[in-house]
């Protein structure tokens, strides 16, 4: 059976929110003396997502992109 796919939809400030949260706990880890790997291979896959531009309809029916 095929592992599932969760796709996460984030804009620029949540990504830099994102982003700062994993190199904190990646120092955490370091400190900690324990492997970083899994932290290392989220960071790189933030970075290096591509980037799409979404319409965004809100309940009153007016267009946010």
């Amino acid at each position: 059976m095929r592992e599932k796919k969760n796709h996460l939809y984030v804009d620029s400030e949540e990504r830099s929110i994102l982003l700062h949260s994993l190199v904190e706990l990646k120092n955490q880890l370091i400190q900690q003396g324990r492997y970083t790997d899994c932290v290392d291979e989220l960071i790189f896959k933030v970075i290096h997502a591509p980037i799409k531009k979404l319409r965004v309809e809100l309940a009153g029916g007016s267009d946010v992109r």
